[in-house]
This record gives C-alpha cells, sequence and structure tokens, in this order.
C-alpha cells in the first residue's frame, strides 16, 4: 500500500510528467534496449520508430499518476495491457527491469527535482501498479493453460492454409505441431504470433485478430500487407515467405474486445483491416444460429479492397443481414453503397440506437469518429466496444 504521502508526491510530479511529455518515456526505450537489447525480441520495433509506443507508454503513466488514489478508474486501461501483455508472454521478472529503467530515465531527466522523497513515492508506485499486472496475468496464463485445448507460453503451429482475402488481405490458417485440440476463444480475441523475418534480425511478436468461428483444430487470422515505404516487417514476411507447411510459435488467445452476450441487436462498425474480428463475430453468431439483428457498416477505399466480400455474399444469402459500405474510390454503383466518409446520421434509421450494442475495429482516428456520432445519435457509452490494433490508445 502506499502512504499518502507517497501519493501526494507522486501527484504533484503531473505537471513534471506533462512538461516532459513523450520525451521521457522515448528516453526511457533508448535505455533499456541499449542495456537489455534482448528486449527487443518483445517489443514492437516500428512502433518504437513511429512512436506509437512512446505515446502509449506516456499516456499510461500519465493516467496512473491521475488516478493513483482511484484505481478503480484504471480497470480498462489495465484489463487491455494485462491482455496485450499476455500475448507477448510478458513475465513478472521483466518488470523488475522495466521498473528501474523508469526510475533512472526519471532520475536522468528530471534532475534535482528527482529528490530521494520523489524517487521512494515513484519506486514504491511502480511497485504497487507492477503487482496489478503481475496478478492479472498471472490470471490469464492459469485461465488459458486450464482450458481444453489450452497452453502456457509458446506453441507450435504449421500453417495449413493461406488464402487471399482482397487486395491487401490474406487469412492465414494454423494448426498445432502436436496434434492436440485448440482453446476456444471468444469472438472479437486476437493471438499473438511469433517469427523471425530475417535470419540475424530480431524475433518479432504481433497481434493479429481471429477472424473466423472457433473449430476445435487451428486457428486464423488475417493480415493487412501493411506499408510501402516502411513495409511492415512482419506483415510482408508472412505474405511474401511464409508458406503452407512453414511453422511458427502462438501465443494463446487473448484480449479484452470481444462480443457480448445477450439477445439485443450487433452493430458491427469496421474500416479496412477491422473487419477481421468482425468476420469472427459474424461467423460465430451465424454458426450458433442466433437470431440477433446484425447490421456491418464498413469503410475501405474500393472494392478490391474489400476482404471478405463473397463470403459475405454467401452468409446473407443463408440469413439476410444489413450491410452498408463506403468506398473512396471506384464507379461501382449498388443500394447499399456510400462514397466518401462514413456517416451515420443518415443511416439512423438502419442502425439499433436504442438497444444495440455497437462494435467498433479499425484506425484509431477512425473509430474516435464513429464514436463521437454514436453519442451524437443517443447511444450511451456502455454500448459502444472498442478494438486498438497496435499500442493501447483511447478513443
Amino acid at each position: 500500500m502506499l502512504s499518502q504521502r507517497q501519493i501526494d508526491v507522486v501527484k504533484s510530479t503531473i505537471p513534471l510528467l506533462q512538461s516532459a511529455g513523450t520525451a521521457i518515456t522515448e528516453h526511457f526505450y533508448q535505455r533499456m534496449f541499449r542495456h537489455n537489447p534482448e528486449l527487443q525480441d518483445i517489443f514492437n520495433m516500428s512502433n518504437q520508430h513511429s512512436g506509437r509506443q512512446a505515446m502509449a507508454l506516456f499516456s499510461s503513466i500519465a493516467a496512473y499518476a491521475t488516478h493513483i488514489e482511484e484505481p478503480s478508474q484504471l480497470v480498462v486501461l489495465v484489463e487491455r495491457i494485462a491482455n496485450k501483455h499476455a500475448s507477448l508472454n510478458i513475465q513478472p521478472s521483466q518488470y523488475a527491469i522495466v521498473g528501474s529503467h523508469l526510475i533512472e530515465t526519471l532520475r536522468e531527466l528530471a534532475g534535482e527535482a528527482f529528490t530521494p522523497e520523489v524517487e521512494d513515492a515513484w519506486t514504491a508506485a511502480y511497485g504497487v501498479l507492477a503487482n496489478i499486472f503481475i496478478e492479472r496475468e498471472a490470471q490469464i496464463y492459469q485461465s488459458n493453460e486450464a482450458a481444453e485445448g489450452g497452453w502456457r507460453g509458446r506453441r507450435r503451429f504449421r500453417l495449413a492454409e493461406k488464402t487471399p482475402e482482397s487486395e491487401l488481405v490474406c487469412s492465414f490458417r494454423f494448426v498445432p505441431v502436436d496434434g492436440g485440440p485448440v482453446a476456444r476463444y471468444q469472438p472479437g480475441q486476437y493471438l499473438g504470433i511469433e517469427v523471425q523475418p530475417n535470419e540475424n534480425g530480431h524475433k518479432e511478436i504481433r497481434q493479429y485478430s481471429l477472424s473466423d468461428a472457433w473449430r476445435a483444430d487451428s486457428y486464423r487470422i488475417s493480415v493487412k500487407r501493411e506499408g510501402t515505404d516502411q513495409p511492415g516487417v512482419v506483415s510482408h514476411y508472412l505474405h511474401d515467405q511464409l508458406q503452407v507447411g512453414d511453422e511458427v510459435e502462438l501465443f494463446a488467445p487473448v484480449g479484452d474486445f470481444w462480443l457480448q452476450p445477450a439477445d439485443t441487436p450487433v452493430a458491427l462498425i469496421s474500416a479496412g483491416v477491422g473487419v477481421t474480428p468482425m468476420m469472427a463475430i459474424l461467423e460465430t453468431l451465424w454458426a450458433e444460429q442466433s437470431r440477433r439483428e446484425v447490421v456491418w457498416l464498413h469503410a475501405c477505399e474500393r472494392q478490391q479492397q474489400h476482404s471478405f466480400r463473397e463470403r459475405l455474399v454467401q452468409l446473407n444469402a443463408q440469413r439476410p443481414f444489413t450491410q452498408i459500405s463506403w468506398y473512396r474510390e471506384g464507379d461501382e454503383v449498388a443500394e447499399q453503397l456510400r462514397r466518401g466518409t462514413m456517416a451515420l446520421a443518415g443511416e439512423a434509421e438502419q442502425l439499433p440506437l436504442a438497444d444495440g450494442d455497437f462494435y467498433l475495429c479499425g484506425p484509431v482516428g477512425f473509430m474516435a469518429a464513429i464514436k463521437r456520432q454514436l453519442l451524437v445519435l443517443g447511444v450511451s457509452l456502455q454500448r459502444i466496444h472498442y478494438e486498438v490494433f497496435g499500442p493501447h490508445a483511447d478513443l
């Protein structure tokens, strides 16, 4: 437990954190990778170069300092980050390494303001936060291991199928090398995959949403080929080099975003590769012969980038549901096709605004805009659920 004095001291450093901004976390990561280069096998180095990881860590530190007296305000953040950590197989010993570099970073950047009292308060505060994550992650690992078909840590899988879904997205179906079953997951969750794209480079771990209803013998993920000027290291490796028969390491499915059990209508709102967890939700509803009303709004650049388009036609033939698509380019003409940026006000009559649950997935800017529109239309925050690719971010 933190003393009131330690809490007061941590809160007094909030202006210091705000004035330093991401310089703190950028320095922290540079320091940590210099002293502990092995951690580059865990962290997404592309997010390091883009600054997204530094921003995510800074936001988390600032949120913790702000709500240190009311940790209940951090439940959503802790749950989201703990699940992401579980997909990276983060271990308790690594928290000590991170804590050491965080304290030394504050010492090096804060100068005289980093008094012994400030050091004591932040060391204690970090210890409390680390224990919260360690305990929650231990629960996740134990639950995954105890599940039928479940496991802890890495498990070897073989690529059984590789299927193009659109101009940019390809699906990969993996079967366990040991021949055993695979654990169930909630539609909307993701799994971690570890590969080594370059023979002499670092191992890379990425998280990809599961894109199908659960099957006892395999998992399917669907991956967008990321970037051209700066190609996505793992996505390009999966698209261009990984072949049927090749093996990878997978971590058990996790994630705090999934279809909530209910009888209420479901609204799926996605953009680009945000289609992937929505496919898992839709396929699951159809596999379970659910009678829940479904509306799916999707946005992408053009028809050729509309992933799973043929499969959606098949599912609609089995049981009709409302689909509306937005394309930025192309000459296609259809009753349920729109142009430009997704706008919900004109589709209000087709949306379950009164009682539906809304699931969002896509770029953060897209989801933030959709969330604002939903709030204007009267949808409560409790009925808006979202998934963020990459480092934690708020809408």
